[in-house]
């Protein structure tokens, strides 16, 4: 298995395994992981040897906990938009991609995290497993294009539920709302379904699932305006007082004092 700092890649039976590897940080979304994310992404685009993707985290305790908030505590309006949009690009590449990609998760599925998920073709996940769109606690929105394929997913009155009460749901929750195509009991079955899924889906002609998930996003319409509307929004956040007050609240560990400013 090739390994970097925080990504984890390995082909077995055309089937290539994505794992992210920050245990310590819980496996959140920095620039270095969407950088070498999208290397990953785009091999499985252009190796014919592989015929679909896993994307998973490793530890046992996330899947992925949202972005690095050390990192993005430091953005400002201009690299703020310019980091929504490096990852709504790479989150694209993933929905996009004309092979299928299946997101295997163990564990905490939050922020980023979640809207990398969401960003695959399948959802499959263990008991143990909580998702959850927290941002707001921190006076910020998705930035990643949550906001849009969440409400593709669960619909538009769920999903502004878990966007503004950044309630977390459990995994039969998650299953029942739509968000997971499967739940499984633990890790080691979430390997072997995982594998077992994508399987059965590359024995089928690879141009017709190539077709099927194109026409599928297809049917969604043009997106483009939503998503930038969600950049755009993400750019004026991190300008507030509230996001300002919102990450010292949480490294102080205290409740934020936000103002609508």
């Amino acid at each position: 298995m090739a390994e970097s700092d925080s990504v984890k890649v390995a082909v077995t039976n055309h089937t290539k395994t994505i794992e992210l590897n920050r245990q310590d940080k819980l496996n959140a979304l920095s620039m270095g992981v969407l950088e070498e994310l999208k290397q990953a992404i785009e091999d499985v685009y252009d190796n014919p040897d592989i015929k679909g993707a896993i994307i998973t985290g490793k530890g046992g305790k996330a899947f992925a906990a949202g972005t690095d908030i050390d990192q993005i505590s430091r953005l400002n309006e201009m690299n703020g938009r310019k980091f929504a949009e490096f990852g709504q690009e790479i989150l694209d590449l993933v929905e996009n991609c004309h092979k299928p990609i299946v997101a295997a998760i163990d564990g905490y599925c939050l922020g980023a995290g979640m809207e990398l998920a969401m960003a695959c073709h399948l959802r499959i996940c263990t008991e143990n497993s909580k998702f959850g769109m927290p941002e707001a606690n921190v006076g910020m929105i998705p930035g990643f294009g949550g906001t849009q394929r969440l409400t593709r997913l669960v619909g538009k009155s769920k999903a502004l539920e878990l966007l503004m009460t950044c309630d977390f749901v459990n995994a039969q929750e998650a299953k029942n709302a739509g968000l997971i195509n499967y739940l499984v009991s633990d890790p080691e079955e979430l390997e072997f379904k995982s594998n077992s899924v994508l399987e059965k889906i590359t024995t089928k002609a690879p141009l017709a699932i190539g077709m099927i998930i194109n026409c599928v996003n297809a049917a969604f319409g043009n997106q483009e305006a939503g998503f930038q509307t969600e950049a755009n929004s993400f750019s004026n956040c991190i300008k507030s007082h509230d996001f300002k007050e919102g990450i010292m609240a949480f490294v102080d560990k205290r409740e934020p004092n936000f103002t609508g400013e």
